[in-house]
Order: structure tokens, then C-alpha cells, then sequence
């Protein structure tokens, strides 16, 4: 097969899995597991040489955007199996998709909880979105700002063990995540 159809392949591969990992039915391990091979996949691809020939610049740009919205929207899915993985059973799930934590100065057994983090997704993806983006336009600095933003903008929320493990493990992942994402569409530049 010719590195430009391979690659028209990839990139088909990369926007359905991008697709796939937002369904809420499959399970999360299944979703991350397809963007990990995908992506890994793509940067093996460079590794051994086989890209697109400078000349397609339709399959280069078709693979930048579906690289990159891979990146952005299959992060999520990434993140989420990593912290289900690493967190304890007990960091119970809030209804707007942040974590109840008990108060330190609410005695044991009346602890109802108090949701944190929430608003995570949304803020993954914009994370990520703009680490790929700096990564893309050869600004890393935006990196660092982006992680302090984000470790101001939590640090209310960050009074707990399980809070502060939650959100290390998360920003780290997602910020990984993208990074890889970022050396992946930077092949395809």
C-alpha cells in the first residue's frame, strides 16, 4: 500500500476512534485502549519512514486535524481510564462529574460530601486543545501557563487528599496525552 492511502486510512481510523471514544456504552478502557494504538501507531509510522509524500498536502492536513481531534477528544476517555486505575474505589462520582469529598470538620458518620473538580471534561479538552495547539505553532511557554490557570483556578477545591491526588493524576495524564498527541501531528506538519 502507498504511504498517502495508508495514511488516508489513518486518518479515517483517527476520526472514528475520536467518535468512538465519547460513547458513553462502550466501556472507557476499550475507548482509551483504540486512541492509545492509534496514536502510538502513527508514530511508529514516522519512525520507520513511512509518511506522506510531501506533495499530498490534502492527506497532510487531513491527518493533522484528525490527529489533533483525536488528541483533544479521546483524551478524556485516556484520562478517565488512568484515574480509575489509580484512584481508590471510594472517590464516589458527583452528578455534574466531579468527585464527593467529605469535609475534615463534619463528623464521620453525617459526611454527605462535597462535589469537586467538576466541570473536568470540558476542561480537559480545552487543555489539551491548547497544548497541541502551542505545541503546533512552537510556543511552549503556553504549556505553563496553561497548568498554572488550571492549578489557580482548582485550588479551592484542592483541600483534600482525594482531591489534590485526583487532580494531580488527571492534569498529568491529559497534559501527557496531549504532548504525545502534539509529537504525533507534528509528524504530519
Amino acid at each position: 500500500m502507498l504511504p498517502g492511502t495508508l495514511w488516508l486510512i489513518g486518518t479515517v481510523a483517527c476520526f472514528v476512534a475520536a467518535g468512538i471514544s465519547v460513547v458513553p456504552f462502550v466501556p472507557l478502557i476499550g475507548r482509551a485502549a483504540l486512541s492509545v494504538v492509534l496514536l502510538t501507531g502513527v508514530l511508529v509510522a514516522a519512525a520507520f519512514g513511512i509518511v506522506p509524500d510531501p506533495r499530498n498536502t490534502g492527506v497532510h492536513v487531513l491527518g493533522l486535524i484528525a490527529v489533533c481531534v483525536l488528541t483533544v477528544v479521546a483524551g478524556s476517555a485516556v484520562t478517565g481510564t488512568v484515574l480509575e486505575l489509580a484512584m481508590p474505589d471510594d472517590a464516589e462520582k458527583g452528578p455534574h462529574g466531579g468527585i464527593l469529598v467529605a469535609t475534615a470538620d463534619e463528623p464521620a458518620p453525617i459526611r454527605a460530601g462535597t462535589e469537586v473538580l467538576r466541570g473536568g471534561t470540558v476542561i480537559g479538552y480545552l487543555e489539551r486543545f491548547a497544548i497541541v495547539g502551542a505545541a503546533l505553532v512552537g510556543h511552549l511557554e503556553i504549556v505553563a501557563a496553561v497548568i498554572a490557570i488550571k492549578g489557580l483556578g482548582r485550588f479551592t477545591e484542592l483541600d483534600t487528599a482525594a482531591a489534590r491526588e485526583r487532580f494531580i493524576v488527571g492534569t498529568l495524564t491529559s497534559a501527557c496525552w496531549a504532548g504525545v498527541g502534539a509529537t504525533a501531528a507534528m509528524v504530519l506538519r
